[in-house]
């Protein structure tokens, strides 16, 4: 038995672990990268088959069937892990056939028997005998509608494709549909944040086009701006900082503010919020129900010289036990995470159709419970990193009707235009609302929406 190339074994492992214990490949990786002591170019391999396999599963999953001539279920999962890194390798890189074939049967028999390796010997040789192009025309042949040939080809489940249209054509854009698909499958441009009033933007680097504070590193490893920086220069989605953005600067501020983030794990954005507070002479306090993500809140904000309290209840607890308090209040509301499938690839597999009830109904919950907590004339942003209708238009329509004429809309569209050092381009929804909405293939951005409404 031949030894496996350790970046193939840590994919592999890290594959594995995501498919049999829901690990999270972003926290996984890195970790087993390190631990295997990988070079930077058998680090970059192992990320690239790792993420590539986790986002192009479907569409391999197909390939392997067609090849197997069998369902994929029936076929062991571990050797079916091993398949669809080898299925990576022949039909979306420039790995040699036979390195492919053969390190992916070598993990096969290690996850499996002679059997098994045999097995996966003959289906991958089978899917080298014939092109990607080939490949990709048989799979979307199969399909029985044009939502499933989506899904097929761009590696989508066939209810998320259909939620995804349906977001777009809310802004007459639904011809963009594909190039949304396909952006999901690409590999995400790490976007740091130098905190405002905290941190300067390096001479020496491209800024982002939309957030007055972000920039992209021309290379490099951003850990060591990181640590140089002592927390005030952070990675951070462009979305997220102009999600942030939005509530602190709908309005002007006065001194003295009380603000709440109200869902802050993992800190990223309540991190924005006190470098604004504390420049503007705002009182900001945190709260996250979970206390693993509450302890990363408070590392987030280590390194900002103000005093965030982060208490650890259920949101809609927080916010209904203080009533006409706080004048601005984010609402970062647990979702599907639809829109950050770029970073997250193997969400796209975790969730489906039942997982969005429950979710809208705490949604509402979050966001009614928020407005409680406002002072006549405050402000709570919605945020979502979800496109999904009914996780953002519908859940702000619902709460509007409920609070009725107590509860009026500020125009998102309208804050992140007079923020944003480039125009966003953002498209107007059907129901007139003023919700921004982004996207990856046109802002390369998550796909971040965003709502304010303020309390009459």
């Amino acid at each position: 038995m031949s030894p496996v190339q350790p970046s193939r074994r840590v994919a592999f492992e890290t594959v594995r672990a995501v498919h049999e214990s829901d690990a999270f490949a972003n926290l996984l990786l890195p970790v087993a990268i390190r631990r295997a002591g990988l070079n930077t170019a058998d680090a970059a391999l192992a990320t690239e088959l790792t993420y590539g396999t986790l986002r192009r599963e479907g569409t391999y999953d197909a390939v392997i069937a067609s090849a197997a001539g069998r369902g994929v279920d029936e076929i062991d999962p571990a050797v079916l892990d091993a398949l669809r890194l080898g299925a990576h390798q022949l039909l979306s890189t420039r790995v040699p056939s036979h390195a492919a074939v053969n390190e992916s049967v070598e993990l096969a028999r290690s996850a499996g028997s002679r059997g098994a390796a045999g097995f996966a010997n003959a289906v991958l040789r089978r899917i080298t005998r014939d092109t990607p192009g080939d490949w990709m025309s048989r799979i979307a042949e199969s399909a029985r509608s044009d939502d499933e040939r989506l899904g097929l080809v761009f590696s989508h489940p066939v209810w998320v494709v259909r939620a995804f249209r349906r977001a777009l054509a809310a802004e007459g854009r639904a011809d963009e549909l594909e190039a949304l698909l396909a952006a999901d499958n690409a590999s995400p441009r790490v976007t740091m944040a130098a905190l405002p009033g905290l941190a300067e933007v390096p001479d020496d680097v491209r800024r982002t086009p939309y957030s007055p504070f972000g920039f992209r590193l021309g290379g490099g490893d951003p850990e060591t701006t990181i640590r140089e920086a002592g927390g005030r220069v952070r990675v951070q989605d462009e979305g997220s900082q102009l999600a942030a953005l939005a509530l602190t600067r709908a309005t002007p501020i006065a001194a003295g503010e009380r603000w709440l983030d109200l869902c802050a794990g993992p800190g990223g954005k309540t991190a924005i919020l006190a470098a604004e507070a504390l420049a503007s002479g705002a009182i900001l306090e945190a709260n996250e129900i979970s206390p693993a993500r509450a302890g990363l809140v408070r590392n987030a904000i280590a390194g900002i010289p103000l005093d965030v309290p982060v208490s650890e209840e259920d949101g809609r607890t927080r916010a209904d036990d203080a009533p006409d308090t706080y004048d601005r209040i984010l609402v970062d509301a647990p979702c599907t995470g639809l829109g950050a499938l770029r970073r997250r690839p193997e969400a796209r597999w975790r969730k489906s159709p039942a997982d969005v009830p429950e979710l809208t109904a705490l949604q509402r919950e979050l966001l009614s419970s928020s407005v409680s907590a406002l002072k006549p004339g405050g402000i709570v942003a919605y945020v979502t990193c979800s496109p999904h209708l009914a996780e953002t238009a519908g859940v702000v329509a619902d709460v509007r009707r409920e609070w009725g004429a107590a509860l009026e809309e500020v125009s998102a569209r309208e804050v992140l235009q007079r923020i944003s050092t480039a125009d966003p381009v953002l498209g107007e929804q059907a129901d007139g609302s003023g919700r921004a909405q982004l996207w990856p293939h046109r802002h390369n951005t998550d796909a971040m929406s965003i709502s304010l409404l303020r309390r009459v």
